[in-house]
């Protein structure tokens, strides 16, 4: 699972990814989410790629600087609104209320007019999906984004094909209380492990 930071904690953190694998999903002859990433050699998580034009090879690595996805440093520069579309759209495909093929063409729409002419954006209802996160982004409060990172990559750092894709992950955001019952048990666990000591020293 990867840490989750705020944005502004996140902001020219350098990162090496590998494209380790994809899964069987595909439509319009292209692979559409999952893709499996490795950060910094760690095991593989899934993620949705945003950059349709751009291009990856399993294995291939490069670097990426990981940001927060509102924080505007994205491979299309400040198209906020879009990034929030893509974020609420990919947080559906999670969910389970979105396809997987439909919804990622749709992310792309955002970002690429040659995503936008493709046979199946026209024919699966991608650009009406899109249309409607766009709506969905321009009210949804900041909070609807917590736990999603932005993965953009630096250009002349990959191992093969020009500049990497740009990918999207999500690490679920732990409830305050949850958290708090954390703090709580870390406690009750460090006070066993001294009285444990203790008793051994004895």
């Amino acid at each position: 699972m990867l840490a989750t930071f705020s944005g502004s904690a996140l902001a020219g953190s350098s990162v090496d990814m590998k494209l380790v694998s994809v899964g069987g999903n595909n439509a319009g002859g292209v692979y559409t989410y999952p893709y499996n990433l490795s950060v910094n050699g760690r095991a593989p998580v899934a993620m949705i790629c945003d950059s349709y034009d751009n291009s990856v090879s399993i294995g291939e690595t490069w670097q990426a600087h990981m940001v927060g996805l509102l924080s505007g440093q994205g491979l299309f520069g400040n198209q906020l609104l879009d990034y929030k579309a893509a974020g609420l759209i990919f947080k559906s495909i999670l969910a389970g209320t979105l396809s997987a093929n439909v919804g990622n063409y749709a992310i792309w729409g955002l970002f690429s007019t040659n995503a936008q002419n493709s046979s199946y954006f026209q024919s699966s209802g991608a650009g009406a999906i899109e249309q409607q996160y766009l709506s969905l982004a321009g009210t949804a409060p900041n909070s609807a984004f917590n736990g999603l990172v932005l993965y953009t990559p630096i250009a002349g750092t990959q191992s093969a094909n020009g500049t990497p894709q740009e990918y999207i992950g999500y690490s679920p955001v732990p409830e305050p209380t949850s958290m708090a019952l954390f703090g709580t048990g870390m406690l009750s666990l460090a006070g066993m492990v001294r009285r444990k000591l203790k008793k051994n020293e004895a």
